[in-house]
Parts: C-alpha cells; structure tokens; sequence
C-alpha cells in the first residue's frame, strides 16, 4: 500500500508541475482571464451553488420518504450537470451558417431525452424502493 500512495504522490506532483509549466508559457492576457474565471468559479460556487444546494438537501430530507433520499440526490446532481453542460449550446449561439458541422444537432431535443431517461431511472428505483420491504430480524 505504502509503494501505491509513493506512486500516487508522485504521479500528482508531476501532474500539478507539468500544469504549471503549461500555465507559465502563457501570455499575461490568458493568465488573468484564467485566474478571473478560476475566482468567479469559486465564488459561484461557494455563494450560490453551495447553498442552494444545501437548503434543496435540508427540504428533501424533511419532506421525502427515507428511502426516497439517495435516488431522488442522484436525478437531481445528474439533472444539474446535464444542464450545466447543455447551457452553452442549447441557444447555439456559436453556430455558423457557413460551417453546418458546428453545433449540427438538435441539443435541446438530446437534454430533454436525457432527462427524461434519469427520471425514468429515479422514477424505477423510487418504485423499487416502495415494493421491497425490510425483514425484521
């Protein structure tokens, strides 16, 4: 175990150098659009994902079922994510007549079929979670 944690911390030094050498061949220009949108990530998500997050996960546990918690958690981190990659192409605002290829399907249609499918899946493990009952030992 200890050979594995050595590799793994050397593995991530290398990592986090081979980053830096990357960011260091940068112009000045790059670098502080870099740094202005690691800052503004953070403070999104630590001012409003964070908790929004939190009060949803508070009222959840107080208005579901248990046994509803972990299915219901799971559609709805799998639902944000689906919208946050869908939010940049869903207005197809990089969209070129001259090129067809850029942006060339229908991305709303794809998020909702997605959506659909996630629910689906809650909606079947909510059923499940229903029908089975636990065994008194």
């Amino acid at each position: 175990m200890r050979i594995i944690r050595v590799l793994l911390i050397a593995l991530g030094l290398w990592l986090g150098w081979y980053g830096i050498s990357l960011l260091l061949e940068m112009n000045p220009a790059d670098l502080r659009s870099i740094a202005l949108w690691f800052a503004a990530g953070i403070l999104l998500h630590d001012g409003v994902f964070a908790p929004i997050a939190a009060a949803l996960g508070v009222a959840g546990r107080r208005l579901l079922p248990s046994g509803w918690w972990a299915p219901v958690a799971c559609g709805a981190v799998c639902t944000i994510t689906l919208l946050l990659i869908a939010v940049p192409v869903i207005d197809r605002a990089g969209a070129l007549a001259s090129n067809p290829t850029i942006l060339n399907r229908d991305y709303l249609a794809g998020l909702l079929i997605s959506l659909a499918v996630v629910w689906t899946l809650v909606a079947l493990l909510l059923r499940r979670v229903r029908t089975t009952r636990p065994t008194v030992d």
